[in-house]
């Protein structure tokens, strides 16, 4: 065979190679995709804190890790796709994938029938329930001895909804029932057993045996109720048979190839974690050296930023909604007025949490176009803020132009001067003077308010303090340095808000003195 015979051998069979390796049992074609994915992208929606299924590595808040991460790399990987992953509270775990925002949710979730009335479900890894436990507690035979007791879960899960059949039982049997109290996070959920508020909490078998050294033996596990349909971890996805059907065909490939046994290795999800619970290691009272470092850390101070910029962003663009709306309820009756005080009645009324998630989760339904990249947690906050807060500042710009002499706009008037002119140097000046106070004041509640962000996750200064204290247990540091910062930030701006009363108050003052030594015919 010549030379050149030789180069057009391997010209036209060296991409069949290629493309026959490509279509190895490591990997699948991009046909083979799943219709939840687009443009060759993955996006999970995941709630980090739940380790070592999910959780956040290190400081920084958007660096996520544990089994639930390995594993969607792995399925990126064999799908050819890049992995986008989307952090937000658990409540909106499902609400987002139905939006879209996220083609699948993996999230140390338990796969259950009820869900899967709504949503498809691939199993991955197995688990249990547990009842726990302050340390040195009896261990129980069932969940009827809980009776009468005070039991902690997380907002969302399905924890709730098996206590109540548990309570149906007991109050059939004329016992009292589980008291059951719900926290939104998990860290939270443990602090409430730690301070002694509660009796036991639900979780995880994984999770316990993983967070054992950062627990410091302070919790046991007094029950692993024999529920069957709490025996696996499921992938979500929207319902969809060939989607579900390309899911599971992914997983037994992976499972097949040795991934899903190399990262339940990696990880070490066994039963052997049960004995990490005999560890005994009392932390300090207090970790200093833990609060310093939080205190000068870049995240915290980034959170700080962006709570700083939010409520100011939202407030900036609330005052000039405000404004033609005050002019607009001061004037004449019309049907314009009307709307206006519809409008103010219902974003005053309704609450701002309910505001924020319906602009998260809810407008995506109706309109795709909020399902996009840009549409982020911070444009959506900034919206939802900025909407609430005009409804507040209405009022206050509406009182403050009230309250400016009627006679002076009259005596504008009769100099001829035009609309413009009566509001720009006559109207406004004054309702400015009225209003800033309260303004300012109005401004210092919106900074505290900027916290509920966290729940569609915003990485704002409450945001990143929960994902430190979910990643350590370490409650009280974070905490206090979460309390520094807004009271600085808080702080700052009623030394302002002094300051601009006291220079008010001085001209007013001033003007007053003058009038009183006026020459007087």
């Amino acid at each position: 065979m010549t030379f050149s015979r030789l180069r057009t051998f391997f010209l036209h069979c060296l991409p069949v190679m290629l493309g026959l390796f490509t279509l190895s049992p490591s990997g699948a074609r991009a046909t083979d995709q799943p219709g939840f994915m687009h443009d060759d992208t993955l996006t999970i929606c995941v709630n980090p804190t739940l380790p070592p299924m999910i959780f956040v590595a290190g400081a920084d808040a958007s660096t996520t890790s544990g089994v639930d991460i390995d594993l969607a790399q792995a399925l990126a990987r064999y799908w050819h796709a890049r992995l986008v992953v989307t952090p937000m509270d658990f409540v909106g775990l499902f609400p987002s994938l139905a939006a879209q925002r996220c083609g699948m949710v993996i999230s140390g979730i338990i796969k259950l029938p009820e869900r899967e009335k709504n949503f498809d479900a691939v199993s991955y890894f197995d688990t249990a329930l547990a009842i726990v436990a302050r340390a040195g507690t009896t261990a129980i035979s069932s969940m009827a001895d809980l009776s009468g007791k005070t039991v902690a879960i997380q907002t969302g899960t399905s924890y709730a909804v098996r206590i109540e059949r548990e309570n149906e039982r007991l109050i059939a049997a004329g016992r009292p029932p589980i008291i059951i109290q719900q926290y939104p996070t998990e860290d939270q959920v443990v602090q409430q057993l730690l301070i002694g508020r509660v009796f036991a909490f639900a979780s995880q078998d994984v999770e316990l045996y993983y967070r054992q050294k950062q627990l410091h033996g302070k919790v046991n596990i007094i029950l692993t109720p024999d529920y069957p349909e709490y025996r696996h971890f499921g992938i979500y996805i929207r319902q969809n048979a060939a989607d579900r059907e390309k899911l599971a065909t992914a997983m037994a490939a992976l499972q097949a190839d040795g991934t899903i046994t190399a990262i339940k290795k990696k990880w070490a999800i066994s039963d052997n974690g049960k004995t990490a619970f005999a560890q005994n290691a009392q932390p300090p009272a207090f970790r200093w050296d833990t609060f310093f470092a939080a205190l000068r850390s870049g995240t915290f101070i980034k959170g700080a930023c962006i709570t700083l910029s939010i409520a100011m962003l939202s407030h900036l663009v609330a005052i000039l909604i405000a404004i033609p709306m005050a002019i607009a309820l001061n004037g004449s009756n019309s049907i314009t007025r009307q709307i206006l005080r519809i409008y103010v009645s219902v974003f005053r009324g309704a609450p701002t949490l309910l505001q924020l998630l319906f602009i998260w989760n809810a407008l995506p339904q109706f309109l795709p176009i909020f399902r996009e990249e840009w549409f982020t947690p911070f444009l959506a906050t900034w919206l939802a803020l900025s909407i609430n807060e005009s409804a507040y500042q209405v009022e206050i710009n509406r009182a403050a132009l009230s309250a400016v002499d009627k006679g002076q706009e009259h005596a504008a008037d009769a100099l001829g001067m035009n609309r413009r002119q009566v509001y720009f140097h006559v109207i406004f000046p004054q309702a400015l003077r009225i209003a800033l106070p309260p303004t300012i004041n109005e401004f210092i509640n919106l900074i505290k308010t900027t916290s509920l962000a966290s729940v569609i996750s915003l990485q704002e200064l409450l945001a990143v303090t929960q994902v430190q204290v979910a990643r350590t247990f370490e409650f009280t540091e974070y905490y206090a340095v979460a309390l520094v910062y807004y009271l600085a930030m808080v702080f700052f701006f009623l030394f302002i808000q002094k300051r601009v009363e006291r220079r008010f108050s001085w001209a007013d003052r001033q003007m007053a003195s003058a009038n009183d030594t006026a020459p007087r015919r």
